[in-house]
């Protein structure tokens, strides 16, 4: 089988798992998820399953990437932040929605090769750094949007705090070990409200910059 039509069923699985963007579904077909992938797993690109990327971290199934991007709801004039840049993958699917891209990886490593993916795709409206997730990037913000792609045992308010009024937090939550839920969480004038989207399983977002 080659890689497209393994795109092909992986597509067609997500639709028959809830997937229902059409933005979301159109950008998972452009991305080749194969360059995320180590060498030894490239078999199984366009498997729906977790798979390890190296230093304890790994690059999620395809289902919760599109749930996790569905549920962030991004229009294409947004200003988005991710936190837990990883292989880069998850960043690529959300460069194809939004107008601007920032991204924060605590593993310098991972980010170094996941800054060489974003240029042989050419994704220039990308930002990368390695920083501490749990600061964000006061910088930039506000943003529209923020995604958080390791489990907190909370939700961060710094990071709701660098929310417009109006823009929505997506993360997994819960402590290692324990039950994770993935929670979308709305910001207003006088704080955030919370919606429970499910159970999730993710690895532990940690503070800092690793090695560091």
């Amino acid at each position: 089988m080659t890689p497209d039509s393994r795109k092909i069923r992986l597509l067609l699985d997500l639709r028959r798992k809830g997937i229902t963007d059409t933005r979301v579904l159109a950008a998972i077909e452009r991305v080749p998820r194969q360059i995320f992938i180590p060498e030894q797993f490239q078999d199984q690109a366009y498997m729906d399953r977790t798979l390890p990327i190296g230093h304890h971290q790994t690059i999620s199934a395809p289902s919760i990437v599109a749930r996790m991007s569905e549920a962030l709801q991004v229009g294409e004039r947004m200003k988005v932040l991710e936190i837990g840049t990883g292989s880069g993958y998850q960043a690529a699917i959300l460069a194809e929605l939004c107008r601007r891209l920032y991204t924060i990886e605590r593993h310098k490593p991972l980010l170094e090769i996941a800054e060489e993916r974003f240029h042989e795709l050419r994704l220039t409206n990308i930002t990368a750094i390695a920083g501490d997730g749990y600061l964000g990037w006061p910088e930039q913000a506000p943003f529209e949007r923020v995604i958080i792609t390791a489990a907190a045992p909370q939700v961060p308010v710094t990071l709701v705090e660098q929310l417009t009024v109006g823009g929505i937090l997506v993360a997994p939550i819960g402590e290692d070990g324990e039950e994770q839920r993935l929670v979308r969480v709305t910001r207003h004038e006088t704080g955030g409200e919370a919606e429970d989207l499910g159970a999730v399983r993710f690895v532990q977002m940690l503070p800092g910059i690793a090695g560091a």
